[in-house]
């Protein structure tokens, strides 16, 4: 079974939307309430593994006798509040994250709700949720009939838009396809990346692009009163160019994938650590503005999708300092150093001669499998 989500934009009522605000807040009271009383249970007996494991930790239940407005919002939505906490002790114990933290006002704002017994359908452009009942949406693609639909996870943005986002399952497996087409692609701070063959993806940099205007909105926010009518008004303009230049850089990286994933059979690329690269580099602006990350996870599912592959290849690999004509590598090669020159007499671009690089390193991947 193959898990699937489909995200829509929500036009609640004004009751709807006072409902949705409350369930917002129940949700982050209920997980601080819940996660006070871990913390508790969890700094007395820390030092005793086997005891901590028996202990009987809180349940949403619990707090509805004490605080009754508990029970105006969806109780699902109360449960799935302690299954994330649950999650996050269990990736602090595993080692994989930090100790939990609580939640404030300006945390995400969403909360997710499970189908049962048919409380949740779809109708000529309305869905209906739990306690909400029909609320209208628009459905800019349809769900295949085969999907089976799971939860829903409605979301609040900082601008003010709600959106439902509708997990489904379905019964998939994909053929794995003879590799015929293989692309290697090297990670570029300005263009996203330069593939083997030469091709730059032309990244546009929406963030590099509206920085003038982003910092002239900044500066006016400044200077106005926190919490004045003015202030909300103006964070809402701040809000607003964020929400595009991220919009505009997810739309653009889910096209340039989709091409990629169309064109090619395997796609082979560097597995970098984007955050230490940020760090060490001093380039944050321009790593985090071109969504590498976020760009190879769409990838990813879309190769998987239709049985394709994507290889990623150990990131101290030398792929700059390699010779892609004779293999030979050079014991440094410096940033500024934009045209590769080898002793065989090879030159081309430096990026251009480290996909090709990588593209080989991945070939090998595939005849050794």
């Amino acid at each position: 079974m193959v898990n699937k989500a489909y995200q829509f934009r929500l036009y609640p009522t004004k009751e709807q939307e006072h409902l949705l605000v409350k369930t917002f807040g129940c949700v982050r009271f209920v997980y601080n309430k819940m996660l006070e009383e871990r913390i508790q249970i969890y700094e007395k007996f820390k030092d005793d593994k086997e005891a901590l494991k028996k202990q009987k930790f809180p349940t949403p239940a619990k707090y509805k006798k004490e605080f009754p407005w508990l029970k105006e919002v969806d109780s699902l939505a109360l449960a799935n509040a302690q299954l994330n906490l649950q999650k996050a002790f269990q990736n602090f114990f595993s080692g994989r994250v930090g100790f939990p933290k609580f939640k404030n006002r300006k945390a995400k704002q969403s909360y997710t709700t499970n189908v049962v017994n048919g409380n949740i359908k779809l109708s000529d452009g309305y869905i209906k949720l739990p306690k909400l009942k029909w609320v209208k949406f628009k459905q800019h693609r349809e769900i295949p009939a085969h999907h089976i639909i799971k939860a829903c996870t409605i979301t609040k943005t900082k601008t003010g838009k709600y959106y439902v986002s509708i997990l489904t399952e379905y019964e998939h497996q994909p053929v794995p396809k003879e590799v015929q087409t293989v692309v290697g692609l090297d990670f570029s701070m300005n263009t996203l990346y330069v593939d083997s063959e030469g091709k730059r993806a032309n990244y546009p940099r929406f963030y590099r692009k509206a920085l003038e205007t982003l910092a002239k909105e900044q500066r006016i926010l400044s200077r106005r009163k926190k919490g004045s009518n003015r202030w909300h008004k103006q964070r809402l303009k701040v809000a607003k160019v964020h929400e595009k230049i991220a919009n505009q850089r997810k739309d653009f990286l889910h096209k340039e994938s989709h091409k990629l994933a169309k064109r090619y059979d395997c796609v082979v690329i560097e597995d970098l650590n984007m955050k230490g690269m940020s760090q060490a580099l001093h380039f944050g602006q321009s790593v985090h503005d071109n969504g590498w990350g976020m760009f190879t996870s769409f990838l990813q599912y879309k190769l998987a999708e239709q049985g394709k592959k994507l290889i990623k290849i150990d990131k101290w690999f030398p792929s700059s300092k390699t010779c892609s004509c004779c293999g030979q590598v050079r014991k440094s090669l410096s940033l500024s150093e934009r045209t590769f020159r080898c002793e065989c007499g090879f030159e081309n671009d430096r990026d251009v001669n480290a996909a090709i690089n990588i593209k080989q390193e991945g070939m090998k991947r595939l005849v050794i499998a």
